[in-house]
């Protein structure tokens, strides 16, 4: 519940500079309309810079994966003591 009321305190906040903007001529008025839309491909572009470096500082696990490869070799022996056939070897 307190997660939503910060973001409605901003999108207020937001909103409230933006009619500010719009009511006084600081900024031209053609400017000032598109304002929301620079700040959602604003929000766009950080958002995809944060997944990009996220998948750039993706950590390996080299114990995980050994932990894996174990389960999966696990696994495919069950399958075929069951009579399933699991594939290639």
């Amino acid at each position: 519940m307190k997660h939503i009321i910060k973001i409605l305190s901003l999108l207020v906040a937001i909103t409230a500079f933006w009619i500010g903007l719009l009511e006084t001529s600081v900024v031209p008025r053609s400017n000032a309309w598109l304002l929301p839309i620079y700040l959602i491909v604003s929000l766009g572009c950080y958002g995809l810079l944060m997944v990009g470096v996220g998948l750039m500082r993706f950590p390996t696990c080299p114990q995980e994966a050994g932990l894996l490869q174990k389960d999966i070799a696990e696994a495919k022996e069950f399958l075929k003591q069951q009579g399933v056939d699991v594939g290639c070897d």
